[in-house]
């Protein structure tokens, strides 16, 4: 971890006093940009059968959780106070059931042609469809746990492509 921060030079969302800012992307190439991100939602085995066979009482969960990232996606400069508003180009939302687990992992793409990377609008379109699953299914468990909310992949970009090792 040391070495990546060292590689990384000074923080740039910080002024010569140590204030937080906005970083300047005026002078930055607009280049295609791409982020996935991840998280795990676990739960017992009788929730994820209420979710897959469609009885959770609140409706279609994965519907919901989906439609609730990709507007997490497009709002994450609202949300994060130093992120641009950036010119998305697609969202996409996809979970993956693990019976053997008890849990569904929540995977985000998200893809612009801009001046900065879409990393936090992956990581918020990941976790906010997480939460979602989560809200709709408390009712009929509590103990759900949310893990591992992670970025896996981001290409474009001065600093090129970064992939995740041991995924």
């Amino acid at each position: 971890m040391s070495d990546e921060l060292e590689q990384a030079g000074p923080l740039s969302h910080l002024d010569e006093s140590g204030r937080a800012k906005m970083v300047d992307v005026g002078d930055k190439a607009v280049t295609a940009r791409e982020a996935r991100a991840e998280a795990t939602v676990n739960m017992t085995r009788e929730t994820l059968d209420l979710i897959t066979s469609g009885s959770m009482p609140k409706g279609d969960v994965f519907s919901t959780a989906r439609i609730a990232g990709v507007m997490a996606a497009k709002k994450t400069h609202d949300v994060i106070p130093l992120c641009h508003p950036l010119k998305i180009d697609s969202i996409s939302v996809d979970f993956d059931i693990d019976r053997v687990s008890s849990a569904v992992k929540v995977t985000t793409l998200v893809r612009a042609t801009d001046r900065t990377g879409v990393e936090m609008e992956a990581l918020h379109a990941a976790a906010v469809a997480a939460l979602t699953i989560y809200d709709m299914c408390k009712a009929v468990e509590r103990s759900i746990e949310i893990a591992g909310l992670r970025l896996v992949h981001k290409s474009g970009g001065k600093s090129g492509t970064w992939e995740r090792e041991g995924r």
